[in-house]
C-alpha cells in the first residue's frame, strides 16, 4: 500500500509559477514510475509529466518547455515546477505512483489532488 499527498497548488496570475510536491509513504520500495496528471471540469484526466525510477522524463506537448518534473527518491517525493502558467493550465493536479509488488504489472496509486487556478 502506498499513500500519496500533494501540496503546492493555489491561485496564480497568468505568467506566474507554482511548484507542486507529492510525498509518498507506505511501501515505497516498490515504486517505479511516478507522474503528474490533471483534470479540468468536464474533461478527462490526462498525463502532464512522467518520470521513471532512473530520472527519464516525458511531457505532454502543451507543457513542454514550461513544466519540469523531478524526483528525490531519498525523500520519496516528486515535484512539478510550473512556469509561464496559462489560464488553460487550470485544473486539479493529481500525483500517481506505479508500484510493483509480486506480479509483472504495476498497481497504480493516486493522490487526493491539488487545485491549480490560473487567472488572466
Amino acid at each position: 500500500q502506498v499513500q500519496l499527498v500533494e501540496s503546492g497548488g493555489g491561485l496564480v496570475q497568468a505568467g506566474g509559477s507554482l511548484r507542486l510536491s507529492c510525498v509518498a509513504s507506505g511501501s515505497t520500495a516498490g515504486i517505479d514510475a511516478m507522474g503528474w496528471y490533471r483534470q479540468a471540469p468536464g474533461k478527462q484526466r490526462d498525463l502532464v509529466a512522467g518520470i521513471s525510477s532512473t530520472g527519464m522524463t516525458n511531457y505532454a506537448a502543451s507543457v513542454k518547455g514550461r513544466f519540469t518534473i523531478s524526483r528525490d527518491n531519498a525523500k520519496n517525493t516528486v515535484y512539478l515546477q510550473m512556469n509561464s502558467l496559462r489560464p488553460e493550465d487550470t485544473a486539479v493536479y493529481y500525483c500517481k505512483a506505479d508500484v510493483y509488488y509480486s506480479g509483472a504489472f504495476p498497481v497504480g496509486y493516486w493522490g487526493q489532488g491539488t487545485q491549480v487556478t490560473v487567472s488572466s
